[in-house]
């Protein structure tokens, strides 16, 4: 199943129900129960644990004051009335006010109502806190630098940069119509901000929306995301070229290796040699379709791909590992004489490896109950699956720890040569 129900509806438009759109309505069905809200709006606390004496917290708070002299002054002698240290300071300019961003270091006793309280007092408003930690003492230039290092190595990181830069936030990604190079309707070459939507053009034409429903995003941080993308169309397409050469079990060599839309071919040709019966395992349609996602599924805008490689250079297999919103997904695809190798729970591992190192918490995979090699790879994982049945669509999910990441190498890290 591919990563965007979107791109399933618009596939089928027009036409009677078919297969992908009696998934696509299941598989909608159980991401809405099992969705997570984003913080709302205004004042928000996250939930603390037991104070321990002399310990202390850190910190993300976003509050705006108004633009006139010693409005941040009094802000500051206020957090500091209760102990609380500015590690860092960030100032997003607006039509009226100013938005302060900063990263708090307080008494472990003091919770984030009380700090927001103190806040309101000196005049700041529309208050957003949060916990943080280590990882955000990084300063915003450093970070964002590190950031664009990595997108320009890898295109598949772009969605990945825009998420760690602006924060939770839901991107996704919508082609341009087939034949049509500009943007979806909606999307300005120079991009559109509305509150807690922006809409970047996509390096290949399409649309890149980035949702953040529980905090508006400021022109500063629309600005550093328009930058982004637009380093990533100067780059144009490119994947690192790392590989890595395996025995199986049987004894056959295989390589595998990151894969994009320049392997369109050799993919098609696999299709070919598949049997109906694992097209359709895959793919969850009409088999004459299944060539239809493959454009899409080898992008990099969309997620990661890796190729098995047989020693003459047969492509075997693919995995993919999809941007899917604020999600993951995992799909496989082994061609039939290459099945029940360890194949395609090779492919599976490092895509799980690819995600942890990417900072997804968990993975799942849409397939069917008679999928039991799909099933019996998620389960050789080894870790906590959840399992979710809708209109005989399997949805296994995966949660991942700290471990998992060690697998991934250098074919899942945007600093591969």
């Amino acid at each position: 199943m591919t990563r965007n129900v979107t791109e399933v509806t618009h596939l089928n438009n027009g036409g009677p129900a078919g297969p992908w759109q009696r998934v696509s309505a299941a598989f909608q069905a159980w991401r809405t129960r099992r969705h997570e809200h984003a913080p709302p709006t205004g004042d928000t606390e996250s939930p603390a644990p037991e104070p321990v004496p002399g310990a202390n917290t850190l910190w993300r708070m976003r509050t705006t004051v108004k633009d006139e002299p010693g409005s941040l002054a009094a802000l500051c002698t206020a957090l500091a009335g209760h102990r609380v240290d500015i590690l860092s300071l960030q100032t997003h300019p607006l039509a009226e006010g100013t938005v302060d961003e900063f990263l708090l270091r307080a008494p472990d006793a003091l919770s984030a109502s009380a700090i927001t309280t103190a806040v309101r007092s000196a005049g700041g408003f529309d208050t957003w806190i949060e916990r943080a930690d280590a990882h955000d003492l990084v300063d915003a230039p450093t970070r964002v630098l590190g950031l664009a290092a990595r997108t320009a190595l890898d295109a598949a990181e772009l969605p990945l940069a825009l998420r760690q830069l602006l924060g939770r936030c839901t991107i996704r990604s919508q082609p341009a119509p087939a034949g049509d190079d500009r943007a979806p309707s909606g999307a300005p070459v120079e991009g559109a901000l509305d509150d807690t939507v922006m809409r970047l053009r996509a390096p290949e034409g399409g649309m890149i929306t980035v949702e953040r429903p529980y905090l508006p995003f400021t022109p500063t941080e629309f600005a550093r995301a328009r930058a982004l993308v637009e380093l990533d169309a100067r780059l144009g397409p490119r994947v690192p070229h790392g590989r890595d050469v395996l025995t199986l079990a049987e004894g056959s060599d295989i390589t595998v290796r990151r894969a994009d839309t320049r392997d369109l071919e050799a993919a098609r040709a696999m299709h070919e040699r598949c049997s109906e019966r694992t097209l359709k395992l895959r793919y969850h349609g009409p088999v004459g379709d299944a060539d239809r996602y493959l454009n899409h599924l080898l992008s990099p805008r969309f997620g990661r791909t890796l190729a098995v490689q047989t020693a003459s250079g047969r492509l075997v297999g693919l995995g993919h590992l999809l941007w899917d919103g604020d999600e993951t997904e995992v799909a496989l695809i082994v061609e039939d004489a290459w099945q029940r190798r360890g194949v395609g729970s090779e492919l599976l591992g490092r895509l799980v490896a690819m995600a942890a190192e990417a900072g997804c918490t968990s993975v799942y995979a849409v397939t069917q109950a008679s999928n039991t090699g799909m099933v019996a790879a998620m389960r050789g994982l080894g870790l906590p699956l959840d399992y979710q049945v809708e209109e005989g669509t399997l949805v296994i999910t995966a949660r991942l720890g700290e471990s998992v990441a060690t697998g991934a190498g250098e074919l899942g890290s945007a600093s591969a040569s």
